[in-house]
């Protein structure tokens, strides 16, 4: 155990721990296996593959006994099958050194005790047969092992077969009958290490040089020409041969690799490959494919310590050749990788791909985070990821710009719900605005891969109207896409909306004034300009030519500030409309004995005193028909035709300026209330006063018997105007800073209220006759206007 101890070589068997008893010795070594198992194993195989591994496994027994013989001075003295172990690669291991001795060691036990090694006898050579264990000392320290190396040649390629003659005295020369399955090119040198004569015979040194010579003659080379052989040789100097050499030993192995035994290229070839990818260059590229291509035969078990260890290894690695050929051939190992090596191994080097100054490292990291997203945790790909792919979509390669926006649309279903609303339109929205054309087509083809990532309503609002432009690009392609993806859109928007009611007005809310119905037959759905244009004409005539029910006219028209409104009605003004408080000044009728085209002055209606008391509609309707409303538009229009006249429909000289601040405004603002007699409210069907919460007033045009005409009173303080009872009806707004020092004009109204039915009749005759006179005087000036132009 003490000098197993001390013998280091790759090719002995190596050893790790002992433990000495009473009873027994135990000694702890590299896992292997026996060599005689193993042959009857390889028995059953090709006769070429037996021949290969067979002569390799002598090569490395060569080498170990020539470490021992020359460089420990030693005898090794139990070279046999039982000595002879199999690594986990398969390669041959020396062991069995029970009786190892050095001549010169007084304590060496071959010398003294050989004969107690189970048959020693029958693998001894001819001089210990003849003269005992201590003959050797006499010769080379070579000789007993070369003897024992011609047998283990024997028993490896004949297992079956019994010792050859030369065993037994007197000793022959192994014939050429007796070869068995020993190659030719070997059998001449398994003659020379069967000499009978130790001196003549050939030591394991000049056996390994003669089968690793390529130029000796004839029976040489045996070891040069054996593939196993040279692959190991060209493994161990892999990093300083030539760019030749090493190209001729890939493609060896590319070759070959189906013929070497599994455990060989598990165990040897591939973590040489791996350890040669950490030195990077140019034959990275090489060497990648080769070794994923090999670790197909490796069995699932080993996988991970036979290739993922390395290959992870190697994304720590600065060289771009090597961080290349990782990411080109991802897909062949990315199954095998689990979620804990992604997170904390792989991922903290693989994002430095996203910001590397070579463009093709860029987008090589871009396309391999697909194969990688579904052992991503929840922060790498909601949050740190996102950040890159938002840089790579501004990246200056237009490949990359591409393969982003298809890499966000892959990864869309896996991010988390709050990300797709917040991530995914903008992204797409920003890939359709890409100058390359290509880029836009990838940014409609995800937003349709990406259609199940969305709300209903975030299609409606956020997706259609973010795409909607791409269907009039200037690229057919785009359009084409575009109009795909519309259609896609359309057609899941219809039939969520065939799953809605089709109103949700529920059964007792009230439709405003004058609109239509809300579910229209399919006869009112229009498909044209002209016929949506006819739809909403009609809609108007309808809505104007819609009459209050009977009931409706006896009812009181409420305005509290806390009525109902509905949702889609617009909130309330807070402010005076028109700039005045809540008084509307619209001007009168011009009086009878007056010229025509000078109007009067409506009086303003002052607002009731009373909050909760609406407007109170009289006993009696209004007038008919359609045809007073009519009248009324006749009147307006030739108003506004009177106004757009060079002329003053309203006269020169006793209207205002009201652009003017300083102008006579205050005669109708400040002047005092006038009292209406013994009526308040008319009975032609409108109050004479409006709510404050009605944006704009309705008031009855005066009489024209009644000329108003401004008289200058006292500026009266708001105090006094609210002193007036409520029966007065009238309301003034407040004062503006023109209305200082201005006279207030007093206005007076006449009421119906107490008239018969007879007089109240006659009474809207004659007012219906001084608006026809009013018509006609506004027609006239414009005309005297038109020809004074002229």
């Amino acid at each position: 155990m003490r000098k197993l101890r001390t013998v280091r070589h790759p090719d002995v068997l190596k050893f790790i721990d002992g433990v000495s008893t009473d009873g027994a010795v135990y000694i702890m070594t590299e896992r292997v296996r026996p060599l005689g198992a193993a042959i009857q194993e390889w028995s059953k195989k090709g006769a070429r593959e037996r021949e290969d591994w067979i002569t390799w496994g002598l090569h490395r027994v060569s080498v170990a006994l020539a470490f021992v013989n020359d460089s420990c001075a030693s005898t090794h003295g139990n070279v046999r099958i039982d000595s002879i172990f199999i690594s986990e690669s398969g390669e041959w291991k020396l062991g069995g050194f029970d009786v190892l001795s050095n001549p010169n060691d007084p304590e060496a036990v071959l010398y003294t005790m050989g004969n107690l090694v189970p048959d020693a006898a029958l693998y001894s050579s001819p001089e210990v047969k003849k003269g005992g264990w201590s003959v050797l000392k006499e010769h080379n320290v070579a000789a007993a092992d070369a003897y024992a190396l011609g047998l283990l040649i024997h028993f490896a390629f004949n297992p079956s077969h019994p010792l050859p003659a030369t065993a037994q005295p007197p000793h022959p020369q192994p014939t050429s009958s007796s070869r068995g399955a020993i190659p030719t090119a070997l059998f001449p040198s398994f003659r020379r290490l069967l000499n009978p004569n130790p001196k003549a015979r050939m030591t394991p040194k000049n056996f390994l040089e003669l089968g690793t010579a390529e130029t000796a003659g004839d029976g040489a080379g045996f070891f040069a020409n054996n593939r196993l052989v040279k692959v190991c040789s060209g493994l161990d100097n892999f990093s300083l041969g030539s760019e030749a050499e090493k190209s001729a030993l890939l493609r060896t192995l590319k070759e070959s690799s189906e013929s070497f035994p599994a455990e060989f290229v598990s165990f040897r070839v591939l973590p040489a490959l791996v350890s040669a990818l950490e030195f990077g260059g140019a034959s990275a590229a090489a060497i990648l494919p080769l070794v994923l291509q090999m670790g197909k035969n490796v069995a699932p078990e080993n996988y991970s310590a036979v290739i993922l260890v390395h290959l992870v290894k190697l994304y720590a690695s600065p060289d771009r050749g090597t961080r290349m050929a990782l990411l080109d051939h991802l897909s062949d190992y990315a199954d095998k990788l689990d979620k804990k090596i992604v997170v904390e191994k792989i991922w903290p080097h693989l994002q430095t791909g996203f910001t590397d100054t070579v463009a093709i490292i860029r987008e090589a990291t871009v396309k391999a985070i697909i194969l990688l997203s579904d052992k991503l945790n929840e922060r790498i790909l909601n949050n740190d990821l996102l950040r890159y792919l938002a840089k790579m979509q501004g990246d200056p390669e237009a490949s990359i710009r591409t393969n982003t926006c298809i890499l966000i649309g892959r990864l869309g279903p896996s991010l988390g719900y709050n990300t797709k609303r917040k991530v995914l339109v903008p992204a797409f929205a920003r890939a359709l605005k890409d100058p390359f054309v290509h880029a836009r087509v990838a940014g409609l083809m995800a937003l349709m891969a990406t259609v199940e990532c969305f709300e209903v309503d975030e299609l409606a609002s956020k997706v259609v109207p973010n795409m909607a432009f791409a269907m009039v690009d200037k690229e057919k392609l785009v359009r084409d896409q575009a109009f795909k993806a519309m259609e896609l859109f359309v057609k899941k928007l219809e039939e969520h909306a065939a799953t809605l009611p089709e109103t949700a007005i529920m059964e007792n809310e009230a439709l405003p004034f004058g609109m239509p119905p809300v579910s229209p037959g399919p006869n009112t759905l229009v498909n044209s300009a002209a016929g949506a244009a006819g739809a909403l004409a009609g809609w108007a005539i309808s809505s104007i030519g819609k009459k209050l029910a009977a009931s409706d006219l006896q009812s009181t028209m409420g305005s509290s500030p806390g009525i109902d409104r509905p949702g889609s009605a617009p909130p309330p003004s807070n402010g005076p409309p028109n700039g005045l408080n809540g008084s509307v000044v619209r001007p009168s009728a011009p009086a009878s004995s007056s010229s025509p085209a000078i109007p009067r002055a409506k009086a303003a209606i002052p607002p009731s005193t009373s909050k909760t008391k609406g407007m109170q509609l009289g006993a009696h309707k209004m007038p008919g028909s359609l045809a007073q409303a009519a009248e009324w538009a006749e009147e307006a229009a030739a108003e506004t035709d009177a106004d757009e006249s060079n002329g003053n429909p309203w006269g020169n000289d006793d209207l205002m300026d009201v652009n003017a601040d300083q102008d006579d405004w205050s005669a109708f603002e400040s002047a005092p209330a006038q009292p209406l007699g013994d009526s308040h409210v008319r009975n032609d069907g409108i109050a004479t006063h409006a709510h404050t919460d009605e944006p704009w007033g309705t008031v009855e045009p005066a009489s024209s018997s009644q000329v108003l005409s401004p008289r200058p009173t006292p500026p009266t303080s708001h105090a006094a105007r609210t002193a007036h009872p409520p029966s007065s009806r009238l309301s003034t707004r407040s004062p503006t800073p023109s209305d200082s020092g201005r006279p207030e004009t007093p206005v007076t109204v006449h009421s119906t209220v107490g008239m018969t039915k007879e007089e109240k009749a006659a009474e809207m005759a004659r007012r219906k006759e001084e608006r026809k006179q009013r018509i006609a005087a506004l027609k006239e000036h414009k005309k005297s206007a038109g020809n004074a132009k002229t």
